[in-house]
């Protein structure tokens, strides 16, 4: 026989109470039941769903710090690069990345070719010597199988259009390696579209940028209008047939920096379609750190005024000489969930998503340093009321409902 124990749970619960009628009598019982912590809630939608990040700039990291060797640093030990390894992107959640293949705007045009063939080159590397880590995904329903395996599913994504010199021939042939979005343009105009961070050329997209989003949705490449000016984000708006993705931008309604998104394209995407995925770049999370951006630009602009050429290594060289003189001041991570909020208060709480640019920021936001960080955002949210249902969106439903709708223009195309 067994002692009869009443045992009293004091904790932190939900009290539900139950009343339940037998023949006229009130039977009227209790039952305490425990409320999920948030950190267990986050760890199970994660398990839901993949988190996505639009953008990561670990090759050009690698290539600046090791060559694109595989001898300088140690991807299986925490902190031995600076923001991305993989025991930080297996405690931040990450369930997907796109992987930039970065080139500066001031290499050549075969250069810029070679370079980001060798950089997917890198890429491919790093998924095969991790093989039991990351697996490459050319398609949505290929990142959801990965996620399920428990893999960190790996896409690449080229970020400039000067890295194809203009010819659509490499640019087909990007994509055939595995490059599954490309950006029009980087920090100056590129044969595709105006810069934001340059004079305009075109008013917006280039004739030949015209024909690179149509090419991109014949093949099914997600087309990025990050980088660009407003006129040529209503632009690729108007010219794809396919949703667009911003890979890492932020709300410019916010902080005032031409990198970041109006809300007058905002409010086009739930008829568009498509989604912003919100940057950890201080410049553009801050308005007093957007401010230093703009310094940092007409600095730049000035530099290029003395030397009389956009590629002078001379301009580089006093940009980095004016940072040291000038601090960046500091972003936060409350300051990116409020541009989180604010895109899903006005495009809506399906064209958000998250795009970091670890590994491609000088500086960092307090509270989001590295890849580890992702879960403390999704924390903060959750604090300010977001549903289960909204988190997943943000974090990869979204991406995912995107690139489904972008296969499906070009199979459309395609016949």
């Amino acid at each position: 026989m067994h002692d009869k124990r009443h045992i009293l749970i004091i904790a932190s619960t939900a009290t539900v109470a139950l009343f339940a009628s037998c023949r006229g009598t009130e039977v009227a019982r209790t039952i305490s039941t425990p409320i999920e912590n948030q950190d267990a809630r986050i760890a199970r939608l994660l398990r839901q769903v993949p988190l996505i990040d639009g953008h990561n700039d670990l090759p050009w990291e690698t290539r600046q710090q090791s060559k694109l060797s595989f001898e300088g640093f140690d991807l299986t030990k925490w902190n031995d690069t600076r923001h991305t390894d993989i025991p930080r992107l297996r405690h931040g959640g990450v369930g997907a990345q796109f992987w930039s293949v970065y080139v500066p705007v001031n290499f050549g045009r075969d250069e810029a070719v070679t370079a980001t063939l060798e950089q997917i080159d890198f890429v491919r590397r790093l998924i095969a010597r991790y093989g039991e880590v990351f697996e490459f995904a050319t398609g949505p329903t290929e990142l959801r199988r990965i996620h399920r395996q428990g893999k960190i599913a790996s896409m690449i994504g080229v970020e400039g259009g000067h890295q194809t010199g203009g010819s659509l021939a490499v640019l087909r042939q990007l994509h055939a390696l595995g490059a599954q979005y490309m950006t029009l343009a980087h920090a100056t105009n590129s044969p595709f579209a105006d810069a934001a961070t340059d004079e305009p050329e075109y008013g917006g997209l280039s004739a030949a940028g015209r024909e690179a989003i149509a090419e991109m949705n014949r093949l099914g490449m997600l087309v990025d209008l990050s980088h660009v000016t407003p006129q040529a984000m209503h632009q690729g708006l108007d010219a794809s047939r396919a949703p667009v993705i911003f890979s890492h931008s932020s709300a410019r309604a916010l902080t005032d920096h031409p990198r970041n998104v109006p809300d007058d394209v905002l409010q086009r995407l739930p008829v568009e379609g498509g989604l912003v995925m919100v940057t950890f770049v201080p410049a553009f999370v801050s308005r007093t750190a957007g401010d230093y951006g703009l310094r940092q630009i007409a600095e730049q602009q000035r530099l290029r005024e003395l030397y009389g050429a956009k590629n002078d290594p001379r301009i580089e060289n006093g940009l980095r000489v004016w940072g040291i003189k000038n601090p960046r001041p500091k972003a936060t991570l409350r300051e990116v969930a409020d541009h989180v909020e604010h895109i899903a208060k006005v495009a809506g709480h399906d064209h958000v998503g998250i795009g970091g640019d670890f590994d491609g920021i000088a500086d960092v936001v307090e509270g989001l340093e590295d890849v580890s960080k992702y879960p403390d955002l999704l924390r903060e949210l959750a604090r300010r009321g977001w549903s289960d249902d909204q988190l997943r969106k943000l974090c990869g439903e979204n991406l995912l409902r995107v690139w489904e709708a972008v296969e499906g223009v070009a199979r459309a195309t395609q016949r």
